[in-house]
């Protein structure tokens, strides 16, 4: 929910099958409930709540994968180059469970599981 359904229509536009979490479910749903939707289907969370790493570090998860944009500007005419580049790179392990941090100045990625506090 904290990132404009445009980043929808700008992956859906790139190849991949995005979906707005306010077309799924209620937008003040438990961080966990999302990422138990993305992993039962099958998806990688892209967002700017970095909440998410937290709750993938104390999990001990390794699905689903969850993109952090870490960007002043969070629009996809800002930053989806960047955006659509960093995954096409990162792909080979968001499949197989990762935690990338993408900001203007560099791309991060952590294989999950994250080790807990």
């Amino acid at each position: 929910m904290n990132l404009s359904p445009a980043w929808t229509r700008f992956l859906q536009k790139a190849g991949y099958p995005a979906q707005h979490w306010s077309e799924i479910g209620p937008g003040k749903a438990p961080d966990e409930e999302v990422l138990q939707w993305a992993a039962d289907h099958d998806h990688v969370l892209l967002t700017s709540d970095l909440d998410f790493g937290a709750v993938l570090a104390g999990s001990g998860r390794r699905r689903p994968s969850v993109v952090q944009v870490r960007s002043d500007l969070l629009t996809p005419g800002a930053i989806g180059a960047m955006i659509l580049a960093a995954l096409r790179k990162a792909e080979p392990d968001l499949v197989r469970g990762a935690l990338p941090s993408i900001d203007p100045a560099r791309a991060r990625m952590r294989v999950l599981p994250l080790p807990g506090p």
